[in-house]
């Protein structure tokens, strides 16, 4: 079967597999107009050079033969899969992470990665791998980690709030040289779909390895504080076991079978020694608890049922209600960040320390710096202003 090619009236037919394979492996997969055609069998000449703009495809690969069309799909994803030791890791989810949906956000910061490089003052990173070799137990492995981060639970009880104790963690993993950055609406290089279900993902590098963490809102809901928390520690504690991957991991679910590193980050953020001596009975004190350890009163009580200090039937009833609140929350007005402090927020304030140091340095031009750290959304005269929010 062919796509019909419309330009001034004329037809030139394109091979449909050709057609699907280029846009499905793409980030244009879902837009109207490669829907309409796969349907209609036709397109015009101006939407499949719009459509291959988007997708960042030279529109004469389309009238390549299919087999040099599957070598280059089969290049770019191998391209595409250098950050990853795995294609998708999933936490109590059945959902995978389609990488056509974060396609352009793990090339920007694979590029970011290669750049930082030409930084000196760069050491192998003494997190990533830290846990490839499991400890005795859960405990240990747990206590290593928090020793290579430099905080206690403590220090995160101590924070005046969850975001606040979110924060506290981004700075404990910058200062290890393990990069995070996080999503931000209409700043990235592109825009999930809100039918995305993604929670994050972890990319290799020996020296900066990224930890990308979503924030909810580009997807359906924006995610809570304390979500996030426990989120970035399981992606902290997958770099630790050497594990780089997109990751889904859904808090709300009752599924009690979940791997090792659910429950190494579990421990990290709430220890068995502490949570064995709590009364969770009610839901009011499952809420208590939470907001003291800064996670969702989910994950309290997901880990207060692995540790067996909840019956089965009081954890059902404790998650239903929870997922019920959940459902019916309203979502604060969210305000539209600066530009300069929602690329500093994408980018990560480490990286951007960095990638400012070598432009200092001499060892990347303005545009060039403007193009890697801004995706051309802001210009060489506003680097100072970009400085600025970074400090």
């Amino acid at each position: 079967m062919t796509i019909d090619v419309m330009l001034n009236g004329e037809t030139v037919s394109l091979d449909r597999d050709v057609f699907a394979s280029l846009f499905e492996n793409s980030v244009a997969a879902d837009r109207a107009p490669v829907r309409t055609a796969l349907q209609r069998n036709h397109i015009s000449f101006r939407d499949l050079i719009e459509m291959a703009t988007v997708a960042e495809i030279p529109y004469p690969l389309f009238f390549a033969p299919a087999d040099v069309v599957l070598e280059q799909i089969r290049l770019k994803n191998e391209k595409l899969m250098a950050g990853f030791t795995k294609p998708s890791f999933s936490m109590n989810s059945r959902n995978i992470v389609r990488l056509a949906d974060v396609e352009l956000i793990v090339k920007d910061l694979l590029r970011k990665q290669m750049i930082l490089r030409a930084d000196t003052t760069l050491t192998r990173n003494t997190v990533v791998s830290c846990l490839g070799k499991p400890g005795t137990s859960v405990q240990e492995d747990a206590n290593t980690l928090r020793r290579q981060l430099g905080f206690t639970n403590d220090d995160l009880k101590a924070a005046r709030s969850k975001e606040a104790a979110l924060e506290l963690l981004i700075s404990a993993l910058e200062a290890r040289q393990i990069l995070v950055g996080r999503s931000v609406k209409n700043h990235m290089p592109q825009q999930m779909p809100r039918r995305a279900r993604f929670s994050g993902m972890t990319i290799k590098d020996a020296r900066v390895p990224y930890i990308f963490l979503a924030s909810g809102d580009e997807g359906e809901r924006l995610e809570p504080s304390g979500r996030k928390v426990f989120t970035l520690v399981l992606l902290t504690v997958m770099v630790a076991r050497g594990t780089f991957a997109p990751v889904t991991y859904d808090g709300h679910t009752k599924d009690e079978t979940a791997p090792r590193e659910f429950d190494i980050a579990g421990e990290v953020l709430l220890p068995s020694s502490e949570i064995r001596t709590l009364d969770l009975e009610s839901l009011a004190a499952v809420k208590d608890a939470a907001n003291l350890y800064k996670v969702t009163p989910s994950a309290l009580a997901m880990r207060a049922r692995r540790l067996n200090l909840l019956p089965q039937d009081t954890f059902r009833e404790h998650m239903d209600q929870l997922a019920d609140e959940y459902a019916r929350r309203v979502d604060p007005p969210r305000r539209n960040a600066k530009p300069v402090n929602a690329l500093r927020k994408y980018n990560g304030t480490e990286c951007s320390r960095r990638m400012l140091g070598l432009l200092d340095a001499g060892e990347i031009g303005r545009r060039d710096f403007c193009r890697v750290m801004f995706s051309n959304k802001l210009k060489p005269a506003q680097i100072d202003d970009f400085r600025a929010a970074v400090r």
